[in-house]
Parts: C-alpha cells; structure tokens; sequence
C-alpha cells in the first residue's frame, strides 16, 4: 500500500508509517533544505555586514518561520495551507530583491516591502483563481522542467564557486558533490524497503563523512556560544512602506502564485489527491502569504513552498503528510536549538548541493512525466512547448540576456519561470483555447 495521506486519501488509505520511519523522512526533508534558510540569510547578512549576533537571531528566525509554515501547510487549518506534504523555504528570487531593496532604502523599507507583498497575496487571489484554467498540462510541465532546469543552475553554481575566485571549480568542492551524488545513486540501487527509501538522506550523511575524512568538516563552533536562540520581533525596527519601493517584490508575487501553482498540482498528482485544483492552489498561495507576512515582522524575506518536497516525494513514494509536519517541527527545534543550527551549517555546501541537485532533477523527471500525457505529435502542443521553453531557457541560460531591456520589464524578462510560464500560456491559447486540449485529455484519461 501506498504511504498516501491526503484529504481525499487519508480514509481510505492510511499512513503505515511507523514513529521512527516517519522521523527519519522528515529528517531527509530538512537536511535536503536545510541549506537554503542559512545561505539566504548569510547571503543578506553579508552584503549588508550585520554583526554576529544579529546573522545568528535571522537564521533562527527563518528556521522558525519554515518549521511554522510546513506545519501550516501540512495540516492546512481554516483554508491556510494546502494540506498536502509541503515545506517551506526562503524564496531565492526573493532574496535578491529584498537585499536589494534593503541596499538602495534600508533593512526596514525591505521588511515593510515583503509585508505589503504579503497582503497582496490576498487582494490578487481572487482574480488569480479564475485564471486556474489556463493552466493545463502542457503549462504545468513545462514550469516544473523550467524549474529543475534554473535549481540545477544556481546549486551547480554553489558548488562550483565564484567565476574568477581562487576556489572556482575547486576539484575538492567538486568530488564532493560527484561522490554525494554517487554515494545517493548507489544506495538508491543497493537497498530495499525503507533505507532505499532514505537514499537521499545515507547519501548526505555518507557525503558529510567523506568531508570529515578530508578535514572539510568544521565542528568546532558548533558547542560554543548560547544553546537556545529565540528569534526576535522587528528586529530592524519599526518596517517602512514604500509602495515604490515594493514593485520588484509585487511583480514576483505574481510569478510566485504561477509557481505554487505548478508545485501544488505536481505533489495533488504524486500522492492521488481527487480535490480540483481550484481550492488546492488558492489554499497554497494563502499559506505562503501567511508565512511571508510573518516572516516580514520578523526580518525574513518570502517564505513560500519548495519545489525540494517534490523530488523527494517521488524519490521515496513516502506521501504522507504528516512527514512533512515532523519536518516542519525539526525546523522549528532547530530554530531554538542553536548547536543544532550550528551543526546544519557546518555541513560543506557542496555536499549540500550534491544532494539538492538530484533532487531537482527529479523535479524535471516529474515535468517530463506530466508532458508525456500530452500529445507532442500534435503540431500545436509541439509550437507551445518549443516556444514556452526557448523563452523560459534564454533567461536561465544565458545571465543578463534581457540586461538592455527597460528596468521595469527586467524583473519578468529575466525570470525565466516567468518567461516560460507566461509564455507557455499565451501559446497554448493562440493554438488550443482555454484549458485541456482534446489531444491532452485523452492520453490523461487513459
């Protein structure tokens, strides 16, 4: 039986997880994201040159703001949240837009900024449901390869380095990735049954000790300084709104929304959920909102679904909910826990991103599943899927393709998942109308 455990399955098909299996996929859940909340915060703090303390209470708060909001998403209480195995994270684009904000104004107009963005989440929603049906399959798989296309690209980069730094495609740095990587495939190959299941997890843990081994493992900050950390309440002060000052973050919210969209109907689709896609998707978006408006007051950028929870669904088939809950609960100990944050950032970047890599081309995977139930022989879906792609890859292939455009349109021409997406929609209109093709449908049904 399949570990299933969704509003529309959960009756019928219960968890048979036990306590100590559904600790450990939660575990996997968090080690594989794990990076994200502690490099967005490093990333802000660096270029701003926060002090020590300041950086530490950040990455508390966002570890406490993915825990609340994979709970939040998880269990999807008064329509807030999807109740579908999601977790969240700090949104890249995001990131960059809110240092930005805070370098051209300051940290307060930035926290103010994702705050507004975070209430215009529920002023666009309503329009933005009765633009579900121009999302069908040949949109939602294209988005999803668009996106384990650009995740491949900005890990690839972490492990690679800085183009023209001394450590740029640092040998090192790159056998530990490759041995992550083989190290997952192996045990994936090798094991049955519930450790087959934790490749990716043994993977990491088998990366993080060959790092050990090789002197890359710096643990000797991880039992000095406090042991809890308790994140702080405005922690730049009072938030400035600047409407203006907004716009970059307003703009993504709309890409954000597209993005939810695809995500949520890729994990309804992997663990059988029958529930239409127009109360799942708007149950998403009102999660990631919350979140981001909490994490506003508390010095954080967007905080909004992972595309990371994807790929590990379909590499374990563990599709339960309540993984991701537990997962939401680690985060939120590691957040007042600080040796176990400590302990999470000690972990080399490249191992890290060894794991995430294969976890977002599984994404892709997923994408090329939901394509092939479209019929590419069809000279129409052929147009829109060659079109959505090239517009969607130009961006994510070839940095500052857009660079001469006008600043205002850079935001979306340089986003190559709003690109494609975009893209992918206006095509599919011109040549199919609105909604499923007959060419789609069939294959689908069948």
């Amino acid at each position: 039986m399949s570990n299933i455990d969704t509003p529309d399955a959960e009756s019928a098909q219960p968890t048979s997880l036990t306590a100590s299996q559904t600790l450990l996929f939660g575990l996997q859940h968090v080690l594989v994201m794990a990076a994200v909340p502690i490099t967005s915060v490093f990333l802000v703090a660096k270029a701003l040159g926060l002090q020590a303390d300041l950086t530490v209470n950040l990455i508390s708060a966002t570890f406490l703001m993915c825990g609340l909001g994979s709970l939040l998403q998880s269990f999807g209480p008064l329509g807030l949240g999807a109740r579908l195995p999601f977790v969240m994270v700090p949104g890249g684009a995001p990131i960059v837009m809110f240092l930005g904000i805070a370098q051209h104004y300051d940290l307060q107009t930035a926290c103010g900024a994702v705050i507004l963005t975070s209430l215009f989440y529920f002023l666009i929603l309503p329009v933005f449901k009765r633009l579900l049906r121009f999302f069908p399959k040949i949109v939602i798989g294209t988005l999803l390869l668009l996106v384990s296309v650009n995740l491949l690209k900005v890990y690839g980069g972490i492990v690679a380095g800085k183009p023209g730094t001394p450590d740029f495609a640092s040998p090192l740095n790159i056998g530990l990735a490759l041995a992550t990587i083989g190290f997952t495939m192996l045990f994936a190959r090798t094991l049955k049954g519930t450790p087959g299941q934790l490749a990716v997890l043994l993977g990491l843990v088998a990366g993080t000790l060959l790092a050990a081994a090789l002197g890359q493992l710096p643990l000797q900050d991880v039992a000095s300084g406090p042991l809890l950390s308790l994140p702080q309440l405005l922690p730049f002060g009072m938030p400035r709104f600047d409407l203006a000052a907004a716009v970059p973050l307003l703009v993504f919210s709309v890409i954000s929304m597209v993005e939810a969209t695809g995500q949520t109907m890729a994990v309804a689709e992997i663990v059988g959920s029958k529930e239409n896609p127009r109360a799942l998707v708007p149950r998403t978006i009102r999660g990631d909102a919350v979140m981001s408006l909490m994490g506003g007051f508390f010095g954080t950028s967007m905080i909004i679904t992972s595309g990371e929870n994807i790929g590990i669904l379909r590499a374990t088939q563990v599709r339960s909910r309540h993984v991701t809950a537990v997962a939401g609960a680690i985060l939120i100990v590691i957040a007042l826990f600080a040796p176990l944050g400590r302990l999470a950032n000690a972990i080399p970047a490249a191992v890290v991103s060894g794991t995430a890599v294969m976890v977002f081309a599984i994404i892709g995977t997923i994408g090329i599943d939901i394509l092939r139930r479209v019929d590419l022989h069809s000279r129409s879906n052929m147009y829109v899927l060659a079109g959505a792609l090239t517009m969607g890859l130009l961006p994510i292939l070839v940095p500052g393709f857009y660079s001469q455009a006008p600043a205002a349109l850079q935001p979306i021409l340089g986003n190559g998942l709003a690109m494609g997406s975009i893209t992918a929609v206006v095509l599919n209109l011109v040549f199919n109308g609105a909604g499923d093709t007959p060419q789609e449908r069939a294959p689908a049904a069948h």
